[in-house]
């Protein structure tokens, strides 16, 4: 079988700006592509990436030269395989059930919503990526994992330095040297806030893994916090500008979501449109066979989902929002074992409590220039401004 070809040409910074055409090409060319910068198998099918993420036997997602590593101090369970990584994640996994978000949590959820869109200025261009989409899901995430006590600032630096660090294919020190800085906070507050979720047992999820009855290792349960707030902040924030995007930019769609109330629909639309996570890494554990190539045991094989939802066997016309497109599975919550555990805290936070919120509140809220919002990330993407008139 020939060797997977080599691309020499793609850039960390092409694939930070716009990865898109790249993946179109990549899709219709060359499939299984080995891209040099970021020392990984690119697969852009859907077909292949799902048969990689449903086959953690084949394939693991153990991967030693992630920058997740350093960026956690940990060894967290996103790189972990079989019952090690069921026991870490089902830790927490009573915090995210939708019994315990709907008996705890929905009721907290509008009061945040309600008291961040009450902040917001009316009748002038407001960047409500910064203004609501980044702090409402930080209060929200500090609240669930129960640290009321961390500020917006702090989670949502803590988050965008996580994301940074795991992201740093280009291991550039300055961007781990941050991510230390965010864990060595991150850790004294967890430290401060142990007594007070042993006196005091709660649904959130920190109690919850300290109080278990057989309670994963202390530095465990802090991975676990720090992957939440490394995910729990930048996918919703994320997810909620795009879905913004999409229905500002595309006004009729607007205008039938309010009339039918699908907000549910304009959330998976928006996700698969731009996924807030790009891309996810998995190692051969055997020489096998991918697309006519060979891919040798210990290979490391980059699934790239925002390609995958994009598809063309998959979606007509896949590079556009539409919210009424014949139904399709996305791949932005993954498969298999590592399915997202906070994809239905985020389709009840922001699909089913901001986005209604959010149009009602203002119904005639514009985008005054669309060419003026900027996309950035590779692993991790979305808008990072989204400067809207408030009416």
């Amino acid at each position: 079988m020939p060797t997977v070809p080599v691309n020499n040409e793609i850039t960390i910074e092409d694939l930070t700006l716009d990865p898109y055409p790249i993946y179109r090409r990549l899709r219709a060319e060359s499939p299984v592509l080995h891209v040099a910068s970021v020392k990984r198998t690119f697969l852009t099918k859907a077909a292949d990436t799902k048969w990689v993420k449903d086959n953690p036997a084949m394939f693991s997602s153990n991967d030693p030269g992630t920058p997740m590593h350093p960026a956690f101090q940990a060894h967290t369970l996103m790189r972990k395989d079989g019952p090690e990584h069921v026991r870490e994640r089902m830790a927490m996994a009573k915090a995210y059930a939708p019994k315990t978000i709907e008996a705890h949590w929905a009721p907290l959820y509008r009061e945040i919503a309600n008291d961040y869109l009450d902040r917001l200025p009316r009748g002038e261009v407001v960047d409500l990526f910064s203004e609501l989409c980044a702090p409402v899901a930080a209060r929200i995430l500090a609240h669930i994992l129960g640290m009321p006590e961390a500020s917006d600032d702090e989670m949502i630096d803590w988050s965008q330095s996580l994301i940074d660090g795991a992201g740093n294919f280009g291991w550039k020190p300055e961007l781990f040297a941050i991510s230390d800085r965010a864990n060595a906070e991150m850790n004294a507050l967890f430290d401060e806030l142990v007594p007070k979720h042993r006196a005091e047992p709660n649904p959130s999820a920190f109690a919850i893994m300290l109080n278990a009855e057989n309670p994963i290792p202390m530095s465990q349960i802090y991975a676990n916090l720090k992957i939440a707030i490394g995910g729990g902040i930048n996918e919703p924030r994320d997810a909620l500008a795009t879905m913004i995007y999409g229905l500002l930019t595309n006004p009729d769609q607007l205008e039938e979501a309010r009339r039918q109330e699908c907000w549910g629909q304009v959330f998976e639309e928006g996700v698969r449109w731009v996924a807030p996570i790009q891309a996810s890494t998995r190692i051969a554990v055997e020489d096998i066979e991918i697309r006519g190539f060979d891919v040798k045991k210990g290979d490391a094989l980059m699934t790239i989902q925002a390609s995958a939802n994009r598809d063309e066997e998959v979606y007509e016309d896949g590079e556009s929002f539409n919210v009424f497109r014949d139904k399709a599975t996305h791949q932005s919550f993954g498969s298999g074992p590592h399915h997202c555990a906070g994809a239905h805290v985020s389709r009840r936070t922001v699909g089913a409590i901001m986005l209604p919120m959010l149009f009602e509140r203002f119904p005639n809220m514009t985008l005054p220039d669309p060419a003026s919002v900027k996309w950035r990330g590779f692993g991790f993407r979305g808008p990072i401004n989204m400067p809207v008139r408030l009416e």
